[in-house]
């Protein structure tokens, strides 16, 4: 397997692949819409610069130097003491991967339902009850094994050979889908008003709101893959040529760019075309739906219908590209479990063929959500190590402040590219003060957020403290503090009780 990507636009591609997922074509435009529309890109835009690529540096940074995944990384980079922290960021990301390989699947069969024909059948009123009976079948249980495998099968050819050429086809291709769908949504009648939406901006809630810039930290945090390990994997293969600042910079501004076009291509067309199926523009654009899923899901194959020309070639365009973005990311994930694997002394094809095999299994649960409410456990999976991915970043962060930024940076960062020392000013003010900052402030706040959960009442009467507190601290809730607490828990005693055997493993020396 080629030990490096074959140019800085073949890693750029990658890493933009990595970045570049649902969450950018599916939650972003839903977030912006709910907060604020062009008021929520100022902090938005303030947070890729001060958590996002200074922690994609991070994880570029002892990626090329430790030549290994997260678990080798932490402890080649900071010490043996440190390997459960990497465990930790690479579990975090591989639970994800378990049902993002569902999400995935969800994508491939609207595609299909796009190019057959077979979305023409959904209704304003048939249209939540389609998705959702979808999920209680075991439908999407076939399309997650196809979108696991596929990856799988990616990742199995290796870096240039697998990853590199599809990213090569994929990522350009994403952009293009984006760039046109956004072009015919501006050009239907009503689309002004979508575009006024997207551009309003008011001052005083930027400065008085405080949830929308907690909101747009935890959209940066989630969307540009810093804190996920996927950049430390794509860095084992990155060239001499290569630095750390200039492709960070290159992944998470092309990362929002991508997200600008994905709200360009649906909130003008929402605005134009929801009037046309009987429904309100802004109840669409901020819909949440079943597991977050509403308006990508739901109202889009509905909208597509509405459109005067050439709507159902343009639903099959969009659900194109939400697959190849969708694809793209996971391809990521599979990498890192089979690096992690590797690492740890796996064979790399008998890695591949484990991370499908227990992908697969793994994610029945969420795939095949029979029995529970609507997709409950996807659903808190998706709570649960959405806010896990906090927390490694975090981890990562404090590492560095542990380490220290000044002398992190100069060793590597600046010395790997023959840079001076002594640079890197805002890379270590944001790693000295602005990253554990905003970490103490996202994880609180998405504590609070639990809380805010927890009814305060039922059937009109104030419920006793104990009884909130006893719910919101209740490990079998979907949505709760005491689900993540439990959860984080296990996998963190695990660990830390493995720390020594999974340091030395990950230390070997195998060649690879």
């Amino acid at each position: 397997m080629s030990k490096t990507f074959s140019s800085r636009w073949a890693l750029l591609l990658a890493t933009l692949g990595m970045a570049i997922g649902t969450g950018n074509l599916w939650r972003f435009p839903r977030i912006l819409a709910a907060n604020g529309g062009g008021t929520f890109l100022v902090p938005w835009a303030i947070f890729l610069f001060t958590w996002s690529i200074p922690l994609l540096m991070v994880e570029f940074a002892i990626g090329r130097r430790s030549k290994r995944g997260p678990v080798g990384a932490f402890a080649t980079v900071f010490g043996e003491r440190a390997a459960w922290r990497g465990g930790f960021v690479a579990f975090c990301t591989i639970a994800i991967l378990f049902y993002y390989s569902v999400v995935s699947g969800w994508t491939l069969r609207y595609l299909w339902l796009a190019i057959s024909g077979g979305a023409a059948a959904i209704t304003p009123g048939n249209a939540e009850a389609t998705f959702v009976d979808f999920t209680h079948t075991w439908g999407p249980a076939g399309v997650h094994l196809l979108s696991i495998g596929v990856a799988c099968s990616v990742v199995a050819l290796g870096v240039t050979g697998g990853i590199e050429r599809v990213c090569k086809v994929l990522v350009p291709a994403l952009f293009i889908v984006l760039v046109v769908t956004a072009v015919r949504g501006l050009t239907l009648e009503g689309a002004g008003d979508g575009v006024a939406f997207l551009t309003t901006f008011d001052w005083d809630r930027l400065t008085h709101d405080h949830k929308i810039w907690l909101e747009a930290l935890s959209q940066s945090a989630w969307s540009t893959g810093a804190g996920w390990g996927l950049m430390v994997c794509y860095a084992i293969y990155a060239g001499s040529d290569m630095r750390a600042g200039r492709e960070c910079i290159s992944t998470g501004v092309g990362n929002n760019c991508a997200s600008l076009l994905a709200a360009l291509a649906i909130i003008p067309a929402v605005f134009a075309l929801a009037p046309l199926a009987g429904q309100d523009p802004s109840t669409l654009v901020t819909e949440s739906g079943p597991a977050s899923t509403g308006l990508t899901f739901v109202w889009m194959p509905v909208l597509y219908q509405q459109m005067p020309a050439f709507g159902g070639v343009l639903g099959a365009v969009f659900f194109a590209g939400l697959a190849a973005a969708a694809l793209s990311s996971l391809i990521a994930m599979v990498e890192l479990a089979v690096r992690t694997l590797v690492d740890l002394g796996v064979p790399r094809k008998r890695a591949t063929l484990w991370t499908f095999v227990v992908g697969f299994l793994l994610g029945l649960p969420s795939a095949v959500d029979l029995g529970f409410d609507s997709l409950t456990v996807l659903g808190n999976q998706d709570w649960v190590w959405g806010v896990g991915l906090m927390v490694s970043g975090a981890l990562a962060g404090f590492a560095v402040l542990q380490h220290g930024p000044r002398r992190f940076h100069d060793e590597l960062v600046a010395a790997p590219q023959g840079d001076a020392p002594g640079g890197g000013l805002l890379f270590r003010v944001a790693l000295t003060w602005l990253v554990p900052l905003q970490a103490v402030g996202l994880l609180a706040w998405w504590a609070y957020q639990a809380w805010t959960w927890v009814p305060a009442e039922v059937d009109g009467v104030a419920r006793p403290l104990g009884d909130r507190l006893a719910e919101y601290l209740d490990p079998s809730t979907t949505f709760g503090l005491g689900t993540c607490l439990l959860q984080f828990a296990v996998v963190l005693v695990v660990l830390r009780l493995m720390n020594r055997k999974l340091a030395t493993a990950s230390l070997a020396d195998r060649g690879d």
